[in-house]
């Protein structure tokens, strides 16, 4: 057989065959499909047989295998929504925070999303290479294999030009290893030299945009919906050109107000809609009839103070549940998002299986990747490994690595 391997030796493995099943819904523990001292056997494209090891067919005893040494094995990590790839640092913000300034007054202030654009646009384009490069192999260390990589920290023509471009270089360079969904965002934040959000949206978003989805370098496109930033008619504006574009669609929504952010995504088939601290029950419901993924961010909630979200309200309802890192320097620059999903799903009141699908098989989803996030026959052959004896280990030791 052709490029076949066999992993070995696998204390537990974690498939998740039931959150699969069940489309990451409505999910009990024993959805997660433990198997004990298995076998995983996969050529280049897909996963082509598991279970117990002393099952493992004749026709693969033979081929070249890896050895876990009675390690863990479960469906690779997901990071759907980070913002890693930028310049400058905003260490004072959180001080400020602290002595009770708030997300919207500090931006208000020159600080926030402008604040970290400032520094993006006097950071070289090698800069930002070697800025992520380091980024990437940290949240890969974590057993994080998929991340994706949203840009706009540049705000204007010429960086977000170089943004997308940078992150589109890193793609390249980290594949087939690491894989990076590169998710166009500069509608972020609205530069002060421009009038409106619809003037920066005509002048810098579209245009780009369009000049993208020719050269066929985006993934998805994302916008902030919120107050004070883009409306609820510029974010249809926004979904409706990329949708005519071809592009697949996200936003950031309801993080400080009900804007009926939710219900606006779910409308226009958005892979997801992220944040949700102030979504309502008609957003809840609008989620659950739809294949749009509820990406939430407690890493932002802790980092900012607020209030976390009522989680079970939309595991409850049949939601499509992810948890993302919101890696970024301003509202939560914690990386590991392991340990934010670990931490959070006491607060979430999460099951095992919740927690596991949240940052595995409705992560990938979240990403419109349907071929991942578990480990069953006919799946990608895309896995993380940890050096501990048993799945239960790796999210009970806060702050402990055991990727490998």
């Amino acid at each position: 057989m052709k490029n076949v391997t066999v992993i070995k030796n696998i204390g537990e493995l974690l498939t998740m065959q039931g959150a699969a099943i069940k489309d990451g819904r409505y999910l009990l523990p024993e959805d997660k499909n433990i198997i004990s001292n298995g076998a995983v056997v996969y050529d280049e494209n897909q996963i082509l047989w598991v279970g117990v090891e002393s099952e493992l067919p004749k026709e693969y005893k033979s081929e070249k295998s890896i050895d876990l040494n009675g390690g863990v094995l479960t469906p690779e990590l997901v990071d759907c929504h980070t913002h890693l790839v930028f310049g400058g640092d905003r260490a004072f913000e959180y001080s400020m925070r602290l002595d009770g300034r708030g997300y919207e007054d500090i931006a208000s202030s020159g600080g926030g999303i402008l604040n970290t654009m400032r520094g993006t646009n006097k950071a070289s384009e090698d800069e930002l290479l070697e800025v992520g490069r380091k980024r990437i192999e940290k949240l890969n260390s974590y057993g994080v294999g998929t991340i994706e990589i949203k840009s706009g920290y540049g705000l204007n023509l010429e960086k977000e030009c170089e943004l997308t471009l940078v992150i589109d270089k890193l793609k390249k360079e980290f594949a087939p290893r690491i894989q990076i969904i590169n998710t166009f965002m500069p509608a972020h934040a609205v530069p002060k030299e421009f009038t409106t959000s619809k003037q920066y949206l005509n002048q810098v978003v579209f245009p780009l945009m369009e000049e993208f989805s020719d050269k066929g370098i985006i993934d998805c496109v994302d916008i902030f919906h919120e107050k004070g930033y883009f409306d609820f008619d510029d974010t249809e504006l926004f979904f409706g050109r990329a949708l005519d574009l071809g592009l697949k669609v996200k936003s950031h929504a309801d993080e400080f107000n009900d804007n009926k952010g939710a219900i606006l995504a779910v409308k226009h088939g958005a892979l997801s809609t992220d944040h949700l601290l102030c979504t309502t029950e008609d957003g809840i419901a609008a989620l659950a009839g739809s294949s749009t993924v509820a990406n939430l961010l407690p890493g932002t909630g802790f980092f900012l103070g607020e209030t976390q979200v009522n989680a079970r309200k939309f595991l409850d309802a049949g939601v499509k549940v992810a948890i993302g890192s919101d890696y970024n320097p301003g509202s939560c620059h914690w990386d590991n998002v392991l340990m934010i999903a670990a931490m959070s799903a006491m607060t979430y009141k999460m099951n095992s299986c919740e927690l596991w699908a949240a940052i595995t098989h409705n992560a990938s989803h979240a990403l419109g990747l349907k071929k991942q996030g578990a480990i069953v026959v006919g799946m990608q052959p895309r896995f993380s490994r940890f050096s501990v004896g048993s799945v239960a280990e790796i999210t009970y030791a806060w702050g402990k690595n055991y990727a490998f």
